[in-house]
């Protein structure tokens, strides 16, 4: 056992101590606290522990609302008070910028916050059929573990989606392939709640009737997905849900498939676009392009501001189902959607879509370094860069800074995932 006093935490949510010229990443202790923990995994420069005891705890320290926490690994900041948690995520942020990319924001934007509790609207929960813990599992996957917590309520769900846990239990005992589904997908739109169940095999009539009888009582959509995401369908109801979200500053309504990728945060959605939005300083009449368009989230807001919004997205679906949510918005003629590899053929054929100028990047977790490396001379005059990892903004950020001709603006945190270590952040570059 040791005692140890901790500096800081890591981008894990851990905190950070030093002993004898190793790092020792403790798992539940806080900054500035004074704690015993337990080593669990020592390497030739750095251990892994876990808080035994807290001898002397931060002010920022609060009680964790969920009784999971600890067993389960979806949240791992409960223990320290959400403005704290945005805090430790900027500092993320500004650590990454400089010592990855060797550059500091001119201004630091506010944090975006939005609900703490109940924010999920997509979860990817596993199943497992455990006869010895008393039958089906469903939730998220325990702290350093593939087995899946046993819980009955989830704090960050919505509370109506929280209270599902147990009766899907329940169900999943019930069906005779309950060895045979292993994950349920949670969709929640503005209007209507899907699950959609992994099953490995087709269910039975038995089945197919519980199924049913589930849906009605809970009043929620059943999809079965028997293979890929695109093969999910609609179950009971047999017709397709009508999944969508709004964004009421710009009158829009954007429609989703349940296996779609959609910002987990709603709430926090609506901010971001109004940030992004109001950070691009569109222009009636300018042409601005969207990468990595996904349904169009930004390129139809783009779009209603008056400026010529083109999407770009690699894949095919999406950019059929952002045309769509043109068209269900009346912005057909004002938004276009173009199919682009932006990986494998980076920023060399944007210029084939003439210039541009002003550019929103929404990439994912590896980032949007081709299409950086690739810019013409003539780029747009500001990009604003979503990033959903702090370390790829960083690395093209150096890019743009050190060999494009940015200067960076402003950047600043987008709380989308509170009580995890999880940082999003909105970055301004400028010509």
């Amino acid at each position: 056992m040791l005692s140890l006093t901790v500096e800081s935490l890591d981008q894990e949510g851990r905190g950070v101590a030093h002993r004898d010229g190793k790092a020792v990443f403790i798992e539940g202790a806080l900054p500035g606290e004074t704690v015993t923990c337990t080593v669990h995994r020592r390497k030739p420069t750095y251990e892994i522990a876990t808080v035994a005891d807290v001898l002397r705890a931060s002010s920022s320290r609060v009680t964790p609302r969920c009784p999971y926490f600890g067993l389960c690994g979806g949240c791992s900041l409960q223990h320290l008070e959400p403005r704290a948690q945005v805090a430790v995520k900027q500092r993320v942020l500004e650590d990454d910028l400089w010592h990855i990319g060797r550059v500091r924001p001119g201004v630091v934007l506010p944090a975006i916050y939005g609900p703490s509790w109940g924010y999920r609207h997509r979860a990817r929960l596993t199943v497992r059929y455990v006869p010895k813990k008393g039958g089906a599992l469903v939730g998220f996957h325990e702290r350093r573990s593939s087995y899946v917590a046993d819980m009955k309520s989830c704090e960050v769900l919505p509370a109506r989606i929280s209270g599902l846990l147990q009766p899907l239990r329940t169900l999943i005992d019930g069906l005779s392939i309950r060895t045979r589904v292993p994950q349920v997908e949670v969709a929640l739109g503005d209007g209507c709640d899907v699950l959609v169940f992994r099953v490995l095999v087709r269910p039975n009539a038995s089945d197919e009737e519980l199924l049913r009888a589930y849906a009605k009582r809970h009043g929620v959509s059943v999809y079965l997905q028997p293979s890929g995401p695109d093969s999910a369908r609609a179950f009971h109801p047999p017709e397709e849900a009508d999944l969508y979200y709004s964004l009421p500053e710009f009158d829009l309504r954007i429609g989703f498939s349940p296996t779609d990728f959609t910002q987990v945060n709603h709430a926090v959605n609506r901010i971001l676009v109004r940030r992004a939005l109001a950070l691009l300083e569109v222009l009636p009449g300018e042409r601005v392009a969207d990468l990595f368009c996904g349904l169009g989230n930004f390129t139809l807001a783009i779009a209603r501001s008056g400026a010529g919004a083109t999407g770009i997205e690699g894949n095919s679906e999406l950019i059929r189902r952002a045309a769509a949510n043109a068209a269900r918005n009346g912005l057909q003629e004002a938004a276009r959607f173009v199919e682009m590899d932006l990986y494998a053929e980076g920023g060399l054929r944007l210029s084939e879509l003439g210039h541009f100028d002003r550019m929103l990047v929404d990439p994912p977790r590896d980032g949007a370094i081709e299409v950086v490396k690739a810019l013409p001379g003539e780029g747009p005059r500001r990009i604003v860069y979503i990033s959903c990892n702090p370390a790829t903004l960083a690395r093209d950020a150096a890019v743009l800074v050190h060999s494009q001709g940015y200067a960076l603006t402003a950047a600043g945190v987008v709380n989308m995932f509170p009580h995890t270590s999880h940082v999003e952040s909105i970055a301004v570059f400028d010509k």
